[in-house]
């Protein structure tokens, strides 16, 4: 039976909800799994952690579901991008009995962890390895949260796959699961190795740059190797775009080849990091020791444009992420601990799809241009401009730091970040932030600091799909995930990738 809303005290051993379980069967429990757990922090005087539990008298067994297998395991599969959509996507087609062909312009998750730290202290950039391109695309550094707005039934099969190559069974019950950058690392590797194993291969420092077509259908790709400039043919039945919000040269070259895309609406903004302990106190009271490190989601209407908080990092890290020389673009990571003194988050103000222009792309011109200004104004080295949360709000530039000190590890320059956007934006984003200190004390703290500027939020165009999941003007190609414009995070580009699977499973089933 299902049993809901049993409450344990913060304080409480988890061990104990046996004993509560076991009094309302009024018998021995054999089997209890954890369905759903959440905190109760509506009262700070009275915190509780509630669960809901799937318990029994007698022992259970887990039913494992065996999906069937493709007799069509000979069809030529090329998938562009190894984010989330690209690698969940390739697992189920793998489970599928396919031998998909992943092609990643970047390197592998232990490639770009060297090429990170050496940006981060050297102020090297390659393009094309970075913290947006590579294995695990811009989520491999991140906090790894695996909540979702969406209540696609693939959700669940997302997070048991993440289980399955490592991740920490938790992950299946809380409220707002996370894996940590750390964690995320190990699990690529694991699915790597799953993938070649069962006969996929990856293709590492290979970069889309064409698409070939005969007779209305898809037969090639072209892929051109990073280090040597060498371009290659490789032969495709099908082609699943998921290539990341930030593939902008890819953006460009499918549009050049009639691909029918998009505009779409984004955000912009900056990070904004506070002592992790006030973020506790202001959620918790004194209790904030007791329990893991505090989060918050905010939204606030107070001026012209929707302002929210996104990709909120406990205990976390501001990150350099630029992929282009000549900008600076930033991003929030925290290991599984989030142990680090302060939390960040991005504060973004939403973009119209008239500030920009009319062309498909110019979305992406639009965010260039901010982060083009950054670039300079932290003085053309990669380092980034930043500001106290109190001179932002009175519009002028900070000339030291307070109680809040940046953990951007690029370097920082002191700059009136207002001025990197229009005022309509800045606008905005100063009412969002005294407006959200309403719901959470001390958001608006002077000491806290801004770090500009976050792009990234999602990709400013869509390739768009038909209810085939195939691309309108290209059959055989299926867009999928983030950049393509179908989903937002983690879990729902892994997701999408489930879907793009599956499809073409029926594809070739029919």
């Amino acid at each position: 039976m299902r049993i809901d809303n049993i409450k344990l005290r913060i304080d409480e051993d988890e061990t104990r909800l046996r004993e509560i379980v076991e009094k309302k069967l009024r018998g021995r429990c054999h089997y209890l799994k954890i369905l759903k757990k959440s905190l109760d922090a509506r009262d700070n005087s009275d915190i509780r952690w509630v669960y809901s539990v799937d318990a029994d008298l007698k022992p259970k067994k887990e039913v494992k579901i065996v999906l069937s297998q493709t007799n069509a395991r000979e069809k030529r599969i090329v998938i562009v991008g190894s984010g989330p959509a690209g690698l969940f996507c390739a697992v189920r087609l793998v489970d599928r009995g396919f031998k998909p062909i992943i092609l990643e312009r970047g390197g592998s998750v232990e490639e770009r962890v060297k090429q990170n730290k050496r940006f981060f202290k050297e102020k090297i950039l390659d393009e094309n390895c970075n913290i947006q391109f590579g294995e695990g695309g811009a989520g491999t550094f991140s906090d790894g949260k695996l909540n979702t707005q969406t209540n696609s039934p693939l959700n669940h099969d997302v997070l048991e796959i993440f289980v399955r190559f490592g991740a920490p069974e938790e992950i299946l019950y809380l409220n707002k699961p996370h894996i940590g950058s750390d964690n995320l690392q190990k699990i690529l590797v694991n699915i790597r190795k799953y993938i070649i194993e069962r006969g996929g291969n990856f293709y590492f420092h290979q970069k889309f740059c064409g698409i070939k077509m005969k007779d209305g259908a898809l037969f090639a790709v072209n892929s051109e190797n990073t280090k040597s400039g060498e371009i290659n043919e490789i032969p495709a039945d099908i082609l699943v775009l998921a290539i990341g919000h930030s593939s902008r040269d890819t953006f460009k070259m499918l549009f050049d080849s009639g691909m029918f895309m998009e505009q779409r609406k984004f955000a912009v903004g900056f990070r904004i990091e506070h002592l992790q302990e006030k973020i506790g106190y202001a959620q918790y009271s004194a209790w904030h020791k007791l329990l893991p490190p505090a989060d918050y989601k905010l939204v606030s209407h107070a001026g012209e444009r929707t302002v929210f908080t996104f990709c909120m990092c406990p205990g976390g890290y501001v990150i350099p992420s630029a992929s282009e020389f000549g900008g600076v673009v930033t991003n929030g990571m925290s290991n599984y601990a989030r142990d680090g003194i302060n939390a960040n988050s991005a504060v973004l103000a939403q973009v119209k799809k008239e500030d920009f222009g009319s062309h498909v792309l110019d979305g992406v011109e639009f965010q260039r241009k901010i982060e083009q200004a950054a670039f300079l104004a932290g003085g053309s080295d990669f380092s980034a401009p930043v500001q106290r949360v109190e001179d932002f709000l009175n519009g002028k530039k900070s000339c030291g730091f307070g109680d809040v000190l940046p953990t951007y590890s690029a370097g920082v320059t002191f700059f009136d970040l207002n001025k990197l956007f229009e005022e309509k934006i800045s606008y905005s984003l100063r009412s969002g932030i005294v407006d959200m200190d309403r719901r959470l004390k001390g958001f608006a703290d002077p000491d806290a600091v801004l770090t500009g500027v976050e792009t990234r939020f999602s990709s400013p165009v869509r390739i768009v799909r038909g209810d085939n999941f195939e691309s309108i003007t290209h059959p055989g190609v299926f867009p999928c995930g983030e950049g393509c414009g179908y989903s937002g995070g983690i879990t729902s580009s892994a997701a999408d990738g489930l879907r793009i699977a599956e499809r073409i499973f029926d594809k070739f089933s029919n």
